[in-house]
C-alpha cells in the first residue's frame, strides 16, 4: 500500500486516503459475526488502515423496520474492543443525532445539550477519552446548524473531541456551519454511480477547506461487482428498500456494472479497486470510507490507492455512469423525523 495520506480539513489528522466504514458489522446489510468483525478491523489495520467511521445508532435498528436488533451504540462498542491497545495508531470519526423515536423510526435531535450528552455516551462506548472526528449525523430542521455546531465547538474546547463533520448537508448548510466553527469533514454518498454531489457540494467544500468521505463509495457493494441480476435481498437488508436494486432499474444498473468488470479485468484489478481509485483520482480532498465485514475486503480495498488509472481511463469510466444512465435515487421513503 502506498504511504500516500491526506489531512483532514483544518487539522493536523493525518490518515490514508482509503477508510473502513464499519456500519455494516452491525445492521443493514444482514447478520454478522462480531469476532469475524473484530478480526476484520483489525486485517484493515494491518494492510494500513487507519480511519474507521461509525455511528452511535448504528445496531439500534432495522432498516426495513425500525425495531430494535443489536442495540444503541452496538457498532460503536464493537469498534471500540476492536481498536483497544492501537488507539493511537487510529483515527476515530463517529456521529450523533439520530436516535430511535418512541413510537418507531428515527428521531433526528441537535439540541446543544444533546450534543454534549450523546458525547460522553460515545466516549464511554468507545473506551476512549476523546473522539478524533465527531460529526452530526443528520440535520434537525428544527435547531439552527449554528446552535448545534457551536456546541460541537465547544467539545473541541473541552478536548473531548479533535475535529467536527456535517453529514448530507447542502451548500448553504455547509457555509452556516462554517461561520461558526471550523468543519474538518463532510460525509456524503458519493460513487461512480450516485453522482449527486458533484454539481454544488464538492465545489463548496473545496472553496471551505472541508475533507469530503464519501460513504457506500462502492455502491452498497454492486460496483464491487459481487450481484447478478439474478441477486435477491432479504428484508433485513437495507438494499431491498433502495431505488437502485429494485427490479427494471437493477437490471439496467447492472449492465454498467458489467461494463466496469470488464474494464478491470482488462486492468488486472478487482472492480472495486477501480471504483475507488476514480474516487481518489477526483480533484478534492476525499477519503472514501467502503464498509465490509470480510478482511480480504478489507485489505483488497486498501490496495486500491495503488492502482494507476489515466486519463483515459478516467474519462472511460466517468461516461460509463454517467448519471442519466444511472437509474433509480438514492433513498425510498424513510421514517425520520424531528423528536425532542
Amino acid at each position: 500500500m502506498q504511504e500516500a495520506r491526506i489531512t483532514l480539513g483544518h487539522t493536523d489528522i493525518s490518515i490514508r486516503p482509503i477508510g473502513l466504514g464499519c456500519m455494516g458489522m452491525s445492521q443493514f446489510y444482514g447478520d454478522a459475526d462480531e469476532e469475524e468483525s473484530v478480526a476484520t478491523i483489525h486485517a484493515a489495520i494491518d494492510a494500513g488502515i487507519d480511519f474507521f467511521d461509525t455511528s452511535d445508532i448504528y445496531g439500534a435498528a432495522s432498516a426495513a423496520t425500525g425495531q430494535p436488533q443489536k442495540g444503541f451504540g452496538h457498532n460503536e462498542e464493537l469498534l471500540g474492543r476492536a481498536v483497544r491497545g492501537v488507539r493511537d495508531e487510529v483515527v476515530l470519526a463517529t456521529k450523533f443525532g439520530a436516535r430511535l423515536a418512541p413510537e418507531g423510526g428515527v428521531a433526528l435531535d441537535g439540541r446543544p445539550e444533546y450534543v454534549a450528552a450523546a458525547c460522553d455516551a460515545s466516549l464511554r462506548r468507545l473506551g476512549v477519552d476523546h473522539i478524533d472526528l465527531y460529526y452530526i449525523h443528520r440535520l434537525d430542521p428544527t435547531v439552527p446548524i449554528e446552535d448545534t455546531v457551536g456546541a460541537m465547538a465547544d467539545l473541541v474546547t473541552a478536548g473531548k473531541v479533535r475535529a467536527i463533520g456535517l453529514s448530507a448537508v447542502g451548500p448553504d448548510i455547509l457555509h452556516r456551519a462554517a461561520a461558526v466553527a471550523p468543519i474538518s469533514a463532510l460525509q456524503s454518498e458519493y460513487s461512480l454511480w450516485a453522482r449527486e454531489v458533484e454539481r454544488e457540494v464538492l465545489p463548496t467544500c473545496r472553496e471551505l477547506g472541508i475533507t469530503f468521505v464519501p460513504y457506500s463509495p462502492l455502491g452498497r457493494a454492486a460496483l464491487a461487482g459481487r450481484f447478478t441480476s439474478g441477486t435477491s435481498f432479504s428484508g433485513d437488508d437495507f438494499r431491498s428498500t433502495l431505488p437502485k436494486f429494485q427490479e427494471e432499474n437493477f437490471a439496467e444498473n447492472l449492465r454498467l456494472v458489467e461494463g466496469l468488470k470488464a474494464f478491470a479485468d482488462e486492468q488486472g484489478h478487482a472492480p472495486g479497486q477501480i471504483a475507488l481509485a476514480w474516487l481518489l483520482a477526483q480533484p478534492y480532498d476525499i477519503a472514501p470510507i467502503p464498509g465490509t465485514k470480510r478482511a480480504a475486503y478489507a485489505r483488497q480495498n486498501a490496495a486500491a490507492t495503488a492502482v494507476p488509472l489515466s486519463a483515459d481511463d478516467l474519462a472511460f469510466l466517468t461516461a460509463l455512469f454517467d448519471p442519466a444512465r444511472v437509474r433509480g435515487g438514492q433513498y425510498g421513503e424513510l421514517n425520520v423525523r424531528p423528536q425532542h
